[in-house]
């Protein structure tokens, strides 16, 4: 059968009271996903709060008259249509931690000013929510795919990825597919990702003076640090007085407020940044970067915890890709390296940096590391490494990738964007061939994923949920993306 776009436009319209009720019940949902216990999951694998987020969208998929799949609690996937191939589309119902400084409720699903706001809304429930109701536009519409349409439902995209493997593991691979986790129009490239920690041990000193205990800060790897907290203590008469003046004078030198407060005997020092998504620490301001600069400016009476902090400030502090740390490579198709540190846990033994880097598509995994080396021997600084994630390119020349951007092009009337590569990492790259992130970010859109205020517009999710009923419509009526 042949279906107009303007028919798809007429159904979403007819079912959007729906889609956008939904929407505030999936974002209601905290969803963010929790790390196994000493290595071992646990049934469900990622908690309550993913698990009933994944039951959500599975039932949701039955009552639309779809076949709803849970493997093991692990991920799944809600099918439409019958065939030999398989179409998947990959959304992940994980979020990141909600963070503070939020004008709405994280969870509340709050609509104002043409946008709905929540953690999640724009990464991935909403796109995830665009997806499932582009199926049912068509299937209202009583269109028959000739391929198995699969919306797969990842559960730990925002960190280890373990269900999607586990996923891929017990099902089939899908024939081609997307992910609505990114931008539009079609983003047919990823930078590589490495995620690792910087550590070293410190070692203990009796000598007296201002003595380090505790630095805290950031909330996850992938997400610029917003803030920082710091305990110090002395003996020393006048030392809190001096630091105090020092707080006061960096304000005054930088315009950022370090926060001074009586903890007991102690000392807690405490400092505000900007949340960013960690593939645009640009957009953000890294609250460990200042709390490492303001250290800068104390004398501890450990000459290690002097060392780790006087690393930071010369080879990260506030640059994004990596230069003084040896490893800012550059490729003409990708771009520069990316470097966001996302975490730090520091104490009195101790200190450990979570290090997240996006690498051109033309460099290995072992240049970053052969980069970094020289100047993590110079500090005796350890490396622990965490996460690979291999760079991903599809021509933009293909066919798939021609079938996507004309999908774009009729729904939105846009002739001028051409496919892009990212430095986000999406589900695209755990899949083979001709699968690619498609959405749901318009150009020139606010990038406001892992930030506070999160939202996503209202008439924006109405036409990604166009332009994804059309992208299935094209791609698998009989004569696919060849039509």
């Amino acid at each position: 059968m042949n279906i107009t776009i303007e028919e798809i436009r007429k159904k979403i319209e007819e079912n959007w009271e729906n889609e956008l009720t939904s929407l505030k019940e999936l974002i209601a949902i905290k969803s963010v996903a929790e790390n196994p216990e000493d290595g071992v999951y646990k049934d469900p694998p990622f908690g309550e709060g993913v698990n009933e987020a994944f039951h959500y969208m599975l039932d949701k998929g039955e009552e639309f008259g779809f076949y709803p799949v849970d493997i093991d609690n692990y991920g799944g996937h809600i099918e439409y249509g019958e065939g030999e191939d398989i179409m998947g589309i990959a959304v992940h119902l994980d979020c990141v931690p909600e963070g503070t400084g939020w004008d709405y409720d994280p969870f509340g699903g709050e609509i104002a000013d043409g946008k709905i706001y929540g953690r999640g809304t724009n990464d991935d429930k909403g796109p995830a929510i665009a997806s499932l109701f582009a199926m049912k536009a068509l299937a209202d519409l009583g269109f028959t795919p000739s391929k198995r349409v699969r919306l797969i439902l990842g559960l730990d995209e925002e960190t280890d990825w373990d269900g999607m493997t586990y996923y891929l593991e017990n099902e089939e691979m899908p024939t081609f597919g997307f992910t609505p986790d990114a931008d539009f129009p079609v983003i047919n490239g990823e930078k590589g990702i490495l995620v690792f920690d910087v550590a070293k041990k410190f070692a203990q000193t009796n000598a007296t003076g201002l003595e380090f205990r505790s630095f805290r800060g950031g909330e996850a790897d992938n997400m610029v640090a917003a803030s920082a907290r710091v305990i110090v203590s002395s003996q020393k008469k006048g030392e809190y007085d001096a630091i105090r003046e020092k707080a006061r004078y960096f304000e005054e030198l930088k315009g950022v407020p370090v926060g001074v407060k009586a903890i007991g005997k102690s000392l807690e020092l405490t400092v505000s940044g900007k949340s960013a998504h960690g593939a645009h620490p640009e957009m953000g301001v890294n609250a460990i970067s200042i709390m490492m600069e303001f250290l800068g400016m104390l004398e501890f009476t450990s000459d290690d915890v002097t060392d780790f902090i006087d690393f930071y400030n010369k080879h990260i502090g506030f640059e994004l890709d990596g230069s003084s740390f040896g490893c800012r490579f550059e490729d003409e198709v990708s771009g520069a390296t990316i470097l966001n540190v996302g975490k730090i846990d520091m104490d009195t033994k101790s200190g450990r940096i979570a290090i997240n880097i996006r690498y051109p598509i033309s460099i290995k995994e072992d240049d970053i590391y052969n980069g970094i080396d020289e100047v993590c021997s110079k500090y005796n600084l350890g490396i622990v490494k965490r996460t690979s994630k291999l760079p991903l390119y599809v021509d933009a020349e293909s066919d798939y990738v021609k079938t996507l951007m004309g999908c774009y092009r009729e729904c939105t009337g846009d002739e001028e964007a051409e496919p892009i590569v990212i430095g986000g990492g999406t589900y695209a790259r755990a899949f083979e061939d001709n699968f690619v992130a498609f959405g749901a970010k318009f150009p020139e859109g606010e990038s406001v994923e892992h930030q506070q205020n999160e939202y996503i517009k209202l008439d924006e999710l109405k036409k990604m949920t166009e332009i994804y009923a059309l992208a299935i419509y094209r791609l698998t009526k009989e004569t696919g993306a060849e039509e």
